[in-house]
């Protein structure tokens, strides 16, 4: 309560600040502020702190109210809590113990809620109820809020207006609940009594709806009902009785009701009277009741107060009547008790009514006025009657109780109240109760006889009842002959009525005036009494009520030969009778058109009457018929109920059935003239007419709509409708009609005045909702508005096919698109509103969902169109206050909270309401998400929150409110999906709605992967709500009977979660990543800490703390239990079993009519395809069709089920393909993307053999679908090259020693084999399809043996070990793993050699180079050659060699200028390097000379070819190795090497250079080792002794000189340049072994290099310029480590490539000098071999060979050499073998040689060639 100490707090918050409840520290407040709560604390009596923390909630909930106050929602949220506490009251109260209902709760809680208002009673809870509804009144609180401006817009008025009205409601409620439970005490029910005594009525004599609570409160106070039933808690309900119980009760309230003062409302005190006297009645039969005999006394009270009046003025008349069954039970109760319990009552009140007609009946004679005085309860009573049962809302049928089956019904469930028990005599009450029915229609006095009808009519509602009261009127009725004989038949009967009617059209046919007299416009009336026509009203309308109900009575009626019911009505509707009985005859023969075989007969029959004129006469004037009567006589009266009666009529029929002939013979035939009558004079004719009732206007628009709606909604374009028929009419060709649809739709998609009429509609709908005020006719004119958007609905969904059709049958009509037609300019408000008035309907979705939904599907086909969303966006954002509109009515149609019951039944309207909401929303998601796929702005993105006027990127979004950002549509949607996230059981909207999650979801994935929303949502999204994180823990969602939606909603969320990882891990958001990893991959039961206490080194440690093996209860990663959640499983519909129709032609069908539905599921149409099957069924000729239909018609049902059968399964496996793929990328995400050290490589291997094994176990299993085949196959390679990555970088981080000791710590042998023989399981299981996935399983194979290749170790050049110890080393685990892997691989025999040999063959090129890649791999480690011998016998490898000859052809065109795709290139390398492989053993080289290997290369004409490319390119630098060896030779050791190798250098891209560069260096040493080699092996080949030996060098040790380029081909090359190639191999030696020095001592300590050098060994490893930045330490460390290897290995190479060199030129040197300067004869000096001053040179054009022949005789060219040479030849290589080149020499053996073998080989060659310089013969 208010206080002086609060306020001087609340005062001084603007200086000292102040604290408040559930936020931390002070908080200063601004004055404004203070003023306003001082304001609420008066305004609402409250405490000030308690008005200013109310102030503070009104201003953070302020976005939820756009365009108020925080003031003004603190009015809102003052109420809104008031309201709540009286529900809550009223919710308790309900779930009490007690007679009437109960609410399925348990046994203890019924008690402690029970116990608990008990004690509230206690304390006086009835008074402080009455008080607070005295208190609280609309007005006075309106009042009070205008004087303190606390009321803002219509709306908000609405609003209040609303709440204060519930509130008081709720708290009459309470009072109603708790009586119903258990009665009121004796002071309660006085008082309450009290309260009542005070109560007035409305405006028109009914009671509202809070008093009428408080009234069937007093009435089940005082009811005793149960004491008749008999149930078993009788007893206890009795001792709980107060009347019973209480001292006084009785007494008190008898007293109370008999002599207390006079009431307001004396109709209600005769109810309260009636209930009593009722009461006492029925409690005479307990023996301790006073007072009981003065029943009859109260009840006589009740009568003279009119109760029966009242009861059906002010208590059925009341609005909130029928909102609540238990007030017509107690109703219905109320009327059969008096007539059940009062039968001598009920038997006065007809005696004195007969008494009443007598003297009516004698005043009429007499000519004078009847007594005023009479009463007319009976009238009342049975009018009563008449009209409680006529209104059913909740379908409970009480009307049956008064009939009791006289004759043996069919169902046992016609048999009313006896509990379906066929044979049992009906209760007393029932048989009471219809035996007043029969009696009260014995000898009818005339006075009775209209309210009987009525209460027959009443009692006739009903599906049942109806039946009753048919036959009751069939029974009654004897034959009309035998009346004459003097039988009386009753007045009420089928015969009378029907007689009745036929005597009047034969009177009044015989006054039907000529069409062209004049007096039709003033028609004699004279010939029916007012009397009359009421009388024949009502008959009308009984006749209506029970052809409406049942069918079998509208057959036989129809059938009945004497009655001949439409017949003789259509007769009355040509005669002259008022508007008003025509109107009622229109509404009972739309009654028998609900019968589709009543309905073809009566469109006929219309047609003949010419109700409607649709033909002419030849000479007649004017027209006639019901346009006459619209025009001339309703225009003129200004009441149309003929117009409306005759729009339902054509309403009716149409739905029935829709003649194509009708009228033919006559005029054109068709439907138009209907459809031109309702369109001209009606609908468009309406907003100018006058309505005496303004309802009126509204109600014909809603009737006339109403038939358009139905015409339009039937209608499907066909070709047929765009072709100009003509029909012959009497001798002419006449235009035939088209169909109405068709001619709907031409006006709707032209400006025609229709399409104008509907949209102003829809515009005047909108204004007058915005009033917020109820009209006359707002229930028609909301109508009216929702059959608009209908049309404009089923415009746009037919107009494309309509539009293609036109195009096609290239008829000249014009027409323009509906999307296109509602961007005009309105006629009233000359803007371009179309469309924002249909988005206001959004606004109103809490008062009119219907609306709501039609706008939300409109926009959304409007919303698909790319063209006009620049102009949409402009139209919502042109006005401001109506851009705030238009935004607040999306989000409120998203935010509003429906309950998800929807799902099971639709016949509740709450239901209904529920299910609308649902689908508005998913259509409002559908037009968000349709849209976000084109570029901005777009609709979308402006309804979303995003800029639309500057760059879509550059939006910063904020929650609502703050820096005055409005909620948006993504607010809405993501607290839709936040409901229920911090609870244990998960996002409530995954179970409740699963299609609305799924769209949700689908929204904001949009948004993350759109480049330009990404930014400013996942920013929004990770910062301000945590939602991936809030989400991801309650995945996998599992919902059984909705499993596609839940696989949806997981595919979108994984999909946006691979989004986030990347992005947070190329932003350096480490906790981001870490905390979303830990979630998806921890495998350790959670420790939940509260907030702040997590430790800090829990945080800083990374996954791996939590994946350790051997921890006690281990949990399912997160992953896994998705991927768990994916069955693979997929049952397949059953073949179609058919008798009628060909099973290929329906299967055509069935493809013809498939389509994309929204989610992107192909599957079929079937309305489509249903049309299409009963329309070749309705084609059929002859009997045997007709008698055939039922059977063909069951066929077709059969079809349409396998239908959506197969659709089912279709989006099915859809879905679990999406969820698979998203589960794909997300695992790939994680393993790719995420920063490495987040997963240390030990538990990488871990996670990725759990995600490897179950995998394959869901994939290899029976009944696994195929369909989801290709993506676990591209998975698995993923994952294994994953896993073959890790498990090496493990072995590299462990050092040089860690390799072969500790293997393969993390991922044990066991699991490994496991993972390859469920590979090779998945190989064979895949069969003879599926090639391209094999390729994956090839990839992932291949990457499986890489593991157990030994990695690179750094050749240190230490003493190697011996051979001996290599034997009997222990075999270290890569072999052990090879060993293993290949025994696993053999084990599967045969059956796995035959599908990787044949993929090798033939098939896609990706999976052949794979397979042969494979089979090269396995035949590498293949000791046993079992892999070769198959290949061998098999014949493959003569197929693979044989195929040589079409790659020849393939290999051809890649040397044209242009070459096309270089697949042939990469066969042939595949395909060459498996031969290649197969050559090194001798068994494969046999086999492949035996399969003709080299004849086929010969054969191969690729070899002859020159490339056309640029010189440049690799094809032509392998032309340069085709020229002559030794020529090439003298290129690389000449200085020509620097200038090959800068040559590469400009070739080569930075970052590959330096590797280019090593292997140009290894390349070019290897090809001088090779020709070296050559030389050697030709000078042992020719002869073991030198004097016999061929030569190859001319005898001249000169150097070439620096310039020198190449030997031409005619010379001879020197001796002079072996030795130089030794010296230079000599230097590099020197070189190369720094450099390998250098770079091992780096390798020791490859921690301690700097950071600049780490990052230039990474370099080459590294592809992308910023590569290398991005990557972590640990991860540069391990790279490092690699390269250096890399260089040691390298420099290791090239060390052994020169000292080989070195070695093989001292030998070709020592043999050659050994034969010149000891062997070798001169010859005269003047044929000097050396370039002399005469340059002769005649040598031949080849190797040039000294020889001696074997006999000893020298030949020709030894006579070549002089002495003079030989002399120069040793002097120069005296000169040039010198000292300091032999020590290098023997360094070089020295540091290298001798650690590789025990001969000393160099040594002894130095020593040979100085011995022989030195001591050359003499």
């Amino acid at each position: 309560m208010k206080s002086a100490e609060q306020r001087e707090k609340v005062r001084k918050a603007s200086t000292e600040g102040i604290a408040i409840q559930g936020q931390q520290g002070v908080r200063l407040l601004p004055e404004q502020l203070i003023s306003e709560a001082f304001i609420l604390s008066d305004l609402f009596d409250l405490g000030e702190l308690a008005a200013l923390e109310l102030l503070l909630a009104g201003e953070h909930q302020q976005p939820h109210f756009p365009g108020l106050t925080r003031g003004l929602v603190a009015v809102l949220l003052y109420w809104d809590g008031k309201r709540c506490v009286a529900n809550s009251l009223r919710s308790l109260i309900q779930s009490r113990h007690g007679k009437t209902f109960t609410l399925d709760l348990s046994p203890e809680m019924v008690n402690l809620t029970t116990r608990f208002t008990d004690e509230l009673m206690a304390q006086g809870l009835t008074k402080q109820i009455l008080n607070l509804i005295s208190d609280i009144s609309v007005t006075r609180e309106f009042e009070r809020l205008q004087k303190e401006r606390g009321l803002g817009n219509e709306k908000h008025r609405k609003e209040v207006t609303d709440l204060i009205k519930e509130c008081r409601q709720s708290l009459a409620e309470c009072l109603f609940a708790w009586t119903c439970q258990s009665p009121l005490s004796k002071e309660d029910t006085l008082t309450l009594i009290g309260h009542l005594e005070m109560v007035t009525a409305e405006a028109d004599g009914s009671l509202d709806s809070v008093n009428l609570a408080l009234v069937m409160s007093l009435l089940y106070c005082l009811d005793v009902s149960f004491l008749e039933q008999g149930t078993e808690d009788r007893e206890d309900l009795l001792q709980a009785l107060p009347l019973l119980t209480e001292k006084q009760y009785v007494a008190a309230v008898h007293s109370r009701l008999v002599e207390g003062q006079a009431w307001k409302l004396p109709g209600l005190q005769a109810v309260v009277q009636l209930a009593w006297a009722l009461s006492l009645r029925a409690l005479s039969q307990l023996p301790q009741v006073e007072f009981t005999e003065a029943d009859e006394a109260l009840a006589d009270q009740a009568l003279l107060g009119g109760v029966f009046l009242f009861l059906t003025e002010g208590i059925l008349g009341s609005d909130g009547f029928s909102q609540e069954e238990f007030y017509t039970r107690r109703l219905h109760s109320l009327i059969t008790d008096f007539l059940a319990l009062m039968p001598m009552k009920v038997k006065q009140l007809r005696n004195r009514a007969d008494e009443d007609a007598r003297l009516i009946h004698m005043a009429l004679q007499m000519g004078s006025e009847p007594p005023s005085s009479l009463r007319k309860d009976l009238d009342h009573l049975m009018i009563l009657i008449g009209e409680f049962y006529s209104k059913d809302p909740f379908e409970l049928e009480l009307g049956l109780e008064f009939w009791c089956p006289s004759e043996s019904l069919q169902h046992t469930s016609l048999t009313g109240s006896f509990l379906g028990v066929p044979l049992q005599r009906p209760p007393h009450k029932q048989v009471v109760l219809s035996k007043f029915v029969r009696q009260m229609g014995d000898l009818l006095p005339a006075t009775l006889y209209i309210p009987y009808l009525c209460m027959l009519k009443g009692l006739a509602n009903g599906p049942q009842c109806s039946h009753y009261c048919f036959s009751l009127l069939k029974t009654n009725g004897a034959p009309h002959e035998n009346r004459q004989a003097g039988m009386s038949g009753s007045v009420v009967s089928w015969e009378h009525f029907f007689h009745s009617l036929m005597l009047y059209h034969e009177n009044l046919r015989r006054d039907v005036p000529s069409a062209d007299s004049m007096q039709y416009r003033h028609p004699p009336i004279r010939d029916i009494t007012q009397r009359e026509l009421e009388g024949l009203t009502a008959f009308l309308q009984l006749l209506t009520t029970i052809i409406t109900w049942s069918e079998n009575a509208r057959l036989a009626l129809c059938e009945h030969p004497q009655w001949t019911p439409v017949v003789v009505m259509l007769g009355l509707l040509q005669c002259s009778v008022q508007p008003v009985l025509k109107a009622q005859i229109l509404h009972a023969l739309a009654a028998f058109g609900k019968s589709p075989e009543i309905a073809a007969s009566l469109w006929q029959s219309l047609e003949y009457t010419q109700i409607l004129q649709t033909v002419k006469a030849p000479g007649q004037r004017q027209a006639a018929g019901i346009e006459v009567e619209l025009n001339e006589i309703e225009s003129s009266c200004e009441e149309y109920p003929l117009t409306r009666a005759f729009c339902h009529l054509i309403s009716t029929l149409v739905e029935s059935a829709l003649p194509v002939n009708l009228g033919a013979g006559l005029r054109a035939p068709g439907f138009q003239p209907y459809l031109d009558f309702l369109r001209d004079s009606v609908f468009l004719a309406f907003p100018t007419r006058a309505y005496r009732r303004p309802a009126e206007k509204w109600e014909v628009a809603e009737a006339v709509l109403e038939v358009f709606h139905k015409l339009l909604r039937e209608y499907e374009p066909q070709p047929a409708d765009f072709l100009q028929e003509m029909v012959e009419l009497q001798g002419e060709q006449v235009p035939a009609n088209k169909p109405p649809g068709h001619i709907l739709m031409f006006h709707l998609l032209n400006d025609s005045p229709t399409l104008s009429l509907c949209l102003s509609l829809l515009e005047e709908g909108a204004r007058h909702l915005d009033t917020y005020a109820p009209f006359p006719g707002k229930k028609q004119l909301e109508s009216a508005v929702l059959h608009c958007l209908c049309l404009l609905d089923l415009a746009l969904q037919k107009e494309v096919m309509f539009m293609d059709l036109l195009r096609e049958s290239q008829t000249s009509l014009l027409v323009s698109p509906v999307e296109q037609l509602l961007q005009g300019v309105s006629a009233q408000s000359k803007r371009a509103d179309h469309i924002t008035n249909i988005a206001r309907y959004l606004y109103h979705s809490s008062s009119n969902p219907d609306a709501a939904f039609q706008s939300a599907k409109i926009l959304r086909r409007i919303a698909r169109y790319p063209n006009i969303q620049a102009r949409l966006v402009g139209d919502f954002t042109h006005d401001q206050a109506v851009s705030e509109k238009l935004m607040a009515g999306f989000v409120e149609c998203l935010d509003s909270e429906e309950h998800f019951f929807f799902l099971c039944s639709d016949t509740d309207p709450e239901k209904r309401v529920a299910r609308i909401r649902h689908e508005t929303k998913i259509h409002i998601l559908n037009l968000l998400i349709t849209p976000l796929e084109l570029k901005g702005p777009n609709l979308g993105l402006y309804l979303l929150g995003y800029e639309v006027k500057k760059p879509v990127s550059s939006t910063n979004l904020q929650d609502p409110g703050v820096l005055g950002c409005p909620r948006t549509c993504l607010h809405a949607i993501l607290s839709l999906l936040q409901r229920g996230s911090e609870w244990r059981s998960g996002p409530l909207l995954t179970k409740q709605a699963p299609q609305l999650a799924e769209l949700c979801y689908q929204v904001i994935y949009q948004l993350c992967a759109c480049p330009d929303t990404s930014g400013p949502t996942m920013r929004y999204l990770r910062t301000s709500q945590d939602f991936l994180f809030s989400h991801l823990q309650h995945l996998p969602f599992i919902l059984l009977e909705n499993e596609i939606a839940a696989l949806s909603q997981m595919s979108w969320l994984m999909k946006t979660t691979a989004i986030e990882l990347r992005v947070t891990s190329l932003n350096r958001q480490r906790s981001h990543t870490h905390r979303l990893l830990k979630l998806l991959l921890d495998d350790q039961p959670h420790t939940l800490h509260a907030d702040g206490e997590t430790g800090m080194e829990e945080e800083s440690r990374s996954v791996s703390g939590f994946l350790h093996f051997g921890t006690v209860s281990k949990v399912r990663r997160r992953l896994l239990s998705v991927l768990d959640a994916i069955d693979f499983s997929q049952e397949a519909p059953e073949l179609l079993q058919l008798d009628f129709f060909e099973r290929a032609q329906i299967e055509q069908v069935i493809t013809n009519c498939e389509h994309v539905n929204e989610q992107g599921h192909t599957v079929c149409n079937v309305k489509l395809l249903h049309r299409v099957l009963v329309a070749e069924i309705n084609a059929l000729q002859g009997m045997a069709a007709i008698g055939q239909r039922p059977l063909l018609m069951e066929e077709v049902n059969s079809i349409m089920q396998q239908v959506v059968e197969r659709n089912r399964v279709r989006c099915s496996l859809s879905a679990k393909r999406h969820a698979l793929q998203s589960w794909r990328s997300l695992v790939e995400t994680i393993l790719m993307a995420c920063p490495s050290e987040l997963i240390p490589a030990d538990q990488r291997q871990l996670i990725i053999r759990d995600l490897l094994l179950d995998l394959h176990d869901k994939v290899l299993s029976e009944d696994a679908a195929g369909e989801l085949m290709p993506i676990v196959a591209g998975a698995v390679f993923t994952l294994i090259a994953h896993l073959s990555q890790s498990v090496l970088s493990e072995q590299q981080g462990a050092g040089p020693e860690g390799g072969s000791g500790s293997g393969f710590a993390s991922i044990a042998n066991s699991a490994l084999h496991l993972i390859l023989r469920k590979l090779l399981d998945f190989i064979l299981c895949t069969g003879g399809g599926f090639q391209r996935l094999r390729a994956h399983l090839y990839g992932a194979l291949l990457y499986y043996l890489q593991i157990a290749q030994k990695p690179e170790e750094p050749e240190t050049l230490q003493t190697g070990t011996s051979m001996w110890e290599r034997l009997t080393a222990p075999e270290d685990c890569f072999s052990k793993l090879q060993r293993e892997n290949l025994a696993i691989i053999e084990s599967y025999g045969t059956a796995l050699m035959e599908v990787v040999c044949r993929d090798a063959c033939d098939g896609h090129e990706i999976g052949r180079m794979l397979a042969l890649a494979v089979l090269d791999r396995v035949l590498s480690i293949d000791r046993q050659c079992q892999w070769l011998v198959y290949l061998c016998n098999s014949g493959y490898l003569r197929v693979l060699v044989e195929s040589l000859r079409q790659d020849d052809v393939a290999l051809q065109t890649l040397l044209t200028p242009q070459p096309p795709l270089l697949k042939p290139l990469y066969i042939y390398e595949s395909k060459m390097a498996l031969l290649t492989r197969v050559a090194k053993t001798a068994q494969g080289a046999m086999e492949l000379l035996r399969c003709g290997l080299v004849g086929q290369l010969v054969e191969c004409q690729v070899f002859h070819m020159l490339p056309q490319n640029d010189p440049l390119s690799d094809v032509s630098s392998f032309s340069l190795l085709q020229r002559q060896s030794l020529s090439l030779l003298v290129r690389l050791v000449g200085t020509d090497r620097a200038r090959y190798l800068k040559q590469i250098e400009e070739t080569v891209s930075p970052g590959d250079l330096a590797e280019k560069r090593e292997e140009m260096e290894v390349s070019m040493q290897q090809i001088c080792a090779n020709i070296m080699e050559y030389c050697q092996t030709l000078l042992l080949q020719s002869s073991a002794e030198a004097q016999f030996s061929l030569c190859l060098f001319s005898p001249s040790a000169s150097e070439p000189a620096g310039q020198y380029v190449a030997v031409p081909s005619a010379r001879v090359p020197s001796l002079g340049l072996v030795l130089l190639l030794l010296k230079n191999s000599a230097t590099d030696f020197f070189r190369y072994h720094d450099s390998h020095r250098q770079s091992l001592n780096k390798l020791e300590r490859v921690e301690q290099l700097p950071p600049e050098e780490l990052k230039e060994l990474c370099q080459g490893l590294v592809s992308g310029s910023g590569g290398v930045e991005k990557i972590s330490s640990v991860q540069r460390n391990v790279l490092a480590k690699r390269r250096l290897v890399q260089l040691v290995n390298n420099r290791a190479k090239l060390l052994a490539l020169c000292s080989y060199i070195i070695e093989t030129c001292l030998f070709v040197i020592w043999h050659h000098l050994e034969f010149y300067l000891l062997y070798c004869t001169p010859t005269d000096p003047k044929d000097s071999l050396l370039p002399s001053s005469r340059g002769q040179l005649s040598f031949r054009n080849s190797f040039i060979a000294f020889c001696v022949d074997r006999s000893g005789s020298r030949g020709l060219s030894v006579s070549r050499v002089s002495q003079q040479d030989l002399e120069q030849l040793q002097s120069d290589v005296a000169s040039s073998f010198s000292e300091p080149l032999q020590r290098k020499l023997l360094e070089v053996e020295g540091l290298y040689s001798k650690t590789r073998s025990r001969h000393t080989f160099i040594q002894a060659l130095t020593r040979r060639i100085r011995g022989l310089v030195h001591h050359a013969k003499g």
